[in-house]
């Protein structure tokens, strides 16, 4: 009897250590998978702050006055300080990273100072000019080195825990992708003379209003959402078919519909309430190799505006990435472009289908405007540019300014050296409202490390 007692005993200590080992095990698991997501973040939030930098920067050069320029200057102080952020939560404490935070102090120091000062007694310097440029140049080295391991990040599945148990055991000489990447990266933020750089001003951003309860129509249902679903995304007979409807918290009334035809195919689409307008539409499908050209894609698109009743729209920008193009489409009123109503479209460019499209501002903007008669001429508009941009084409254009208020201005499409910009003059007072550094042409980053 005791014996058999003693075997029941111990039959349940053993089943008790399995447990907690099993626990033990498992609360490891869930801390490295907290801690490999968190590393995984900071890096992508990283290289997503060096390509606004870079961005950012570029603007600089563009502008003209200060009325622009101290606040595009704070705002790249801002961006340095969240990049700053970003580096101090990777596993690089045993990996010498301090050139690239060093870079990113001297930049901070530089725009900060220079933002804070009145620009209108004392104006850019040509040195300070020249020391923008070169914190644009440096700038874009680092983030196409950062882009360079964020593309092998993301093909090999690396993970950032390898990394940090590499540095730990001392074994970072060896091969490993993303400490060589970071060593590159490191390199080119080195030989910046640190003599040439020489609480700060609140840049406020007006939250949009997502409220849509001026739209016209009648409320539809969840079964005609789905038909629109089906009309958009070219999914006739899903397979299967999900609906979901908005939480009280939203500020409209709106349906997420999914369908998927069995065979890989998903498309998602919200839909409001009011008038059965879209939102937002993604089909999630794999792009195969470019067969059409951007150009074409274009042609596609207007046809899909049409077919679906957008009218008095032309195209304002469009840019490739990879196999897809991405298109803006505005509001033409007056031969005046609409800025706040815009439509963007990504189309395949394997066979023309349209695989994403983007109507909230369109929704959010949409009305007959009462548009104001400019107080200067368009000579008077290109006198107010920098002196460095070679005008390539312009015209009058709504946009909403800083302070979320809608404003004509000029738009001037201009380059300066391999750069292309949008820049905005009011046509009221002359005051330069925006610089918008247009995108380049993407590069592929394959077999780079």
């Amino acid at each position: 009897m005791l014996r058999n007692i003693l075997l029941v005993v111990l039959a349940v200590a053993v089943v008790g250590a399995g447990a907690w080992g099993y626990q033990e095990h498992q609360e490891k698991n869930a801390i490295l998978i907290n801690a490999e997501n968190n590393y995984q973040r900071a890096f992508h939030d990283l290289t997503y702050q060096m390509d606004l930098l870079h961005d950012k920067i570029g603007s600089t050069l563009a502008m003209n006055s200060s009325r622009s320029l101290s606040p595009a200057l704070a705002d790249v102080w801002r961006i340095t300080s969240d990049a700053r952020g970003q580096v101090g939560q990777l596993p690089l404490t045993l990996l010498p990273f301090n050139k690239t935070e060093q870079f990113l102090s001297n930049i901070g120091d530089f725009s900060y100072k220079t933002a804070v000062r009145n620009l209108d007694d004392e104006p850019l310097s040509a040195k300070e000019q020249k020391t923008l440029k070169s914190l644009y140049n440096q700038s874009g080295e680092i983030r196409n080195e950062l882009r360079k391991v964020q593309n092998l990040v993301l093909k090999e599945n690396l993970r950032w825990m390898d990394v940090e148990s590499a540095m730990a055991s001392g074994k970072e000489n060896a091969d490993n992708t993303i400490i060589d990447g970071f060593k590159t990266v490191e390199k080119k933020a080195t030989g910046y003379d640190e003599e040439n750089l020489q609480n700060s001003s609140i840049v406020s951003f007006q939250q949009r209003d997502e409220n849509f309860d001026h739209l016209k129509g009648k409320k539809i249902s969840k079964n005609e959402a789905i038909k629109l679903a089906q009309k958009y995304s070219g999914i006739q007979k899903p397979k299967d078919v999900r609906v979901t409807e908005n939480g009280k918290g939203s500020a409209y009334g709106f349906y997420n519909v999914v369908l998927k035809n069995g065979k890989g195919h998903e498309a998602a689409m919200d839909i409001t309430k009011t008038g059965g307008y879209p939102i937002y539409f993604m089909d999630n499908r794999e792009v195969k190799d470019q067969k059409i050209s951007l150009n074409e894609a274009a042609k596609k698109a207007e046809q899909f505006l049409q077919k679906h009743g957008y009218k008095k729209l032309q195209l304002a920008e469009s840019v490739q990435y990879d196999s897809t193009g991405l298109l803006t489409y505005v509001t033409m009123q007056d031969d005046v472009r609409i800025y706040p109503e815009s439509i963007k479209i990504k189309v395949a460019l394997d066979n023309g289908q349209i695989v994403g499209f983007t109507g909230s501002d369109y929704l959010q903007s949409n009305r007959e405007r009462d548009l104001p008669s400019p107080k200067i001429t368009k000579e008077e508009a290109r006198g107010n540019l920098n002196s460095n941009v070679k005008v390539m084409e312009d015209g009058l254009a709504v946009i909403t300014n800083d302070l979320g208020d809608e404003v004509l201005c000029y738009e001037v499409i201009g380059t300066m050296d391999n750069d292309t910009y949008r820049i905005y003059i009011n046509a009221e007072n002359g005051y330069e409202e925006k610089v918008e550094k247009m995108q380049n042409a993407e590069p592929i980053y394959e077999d780079v490390i």
